[in-house]
């Protein structure tokens, strides 16, 4: 989910509401099923903004190859919009994450779920931090 793309974020609201809705009125028997279609257009919508985002950075790159110079996002720190929507991402996948694994192993599925939440929101907030591995040559390919 792009979260500089409102109609994006806005039909993944719908669709989460929309899946609530049918759970409510279908009842737990096909609550899996229902997960698992909301989940994957999730991963979709999710797909489709890494494509995206993977072509421009290629193209980004050819472009500076081609006049010689370096990459321009090659030094670039992560923007405030895409820490945003990683959030928003995170606590949409949070919510049937949740469900699930309150069903499956009740609250101690529901501990370890928000363990893999926040632990992996706190690596994501924290990786600029981190000493880099990338190399002169890693930047060249």
């Amino acid at each position: 989910m792009d979260s500089r793309d409102p109609a994006r974020t806005e039909e993944l609201r719908n669709e989460l509401d929309a899946t609530l809705h049918a759970r409510r009125e279908l009842g737990t028997e096909y609550e899996t099923a229902l997960i698992e279609s909301f989940l994957g257009k999730v991963e979709q919508s999710l797909d489709a903004t890494i494509d995206r985002r993977v072509r421009r950075r290629l193209a980004e790159q050819q472009t500076s190859a081609a006049r010689g110079g370096r990459s321009p996002a090659a030094g670039r720190v992560e923007g405030f919009g895409e820490r945003y929507g990683f959030g928003i991402v995170s606590l949409v996948l949070a919510v049937p994450l949740s469900a699930i694994a309150a069903a499956q192993a009740d609250l101690e599925g529901l501990i370890v779920a928000w363990v893999g939440i926040v632990g992996v929101n706190a690596v994501h907030g924290l990786r600029d931090r981190l000493p880099s591995r990338r190399t002169d040559q890693d930047e060249d390919c």
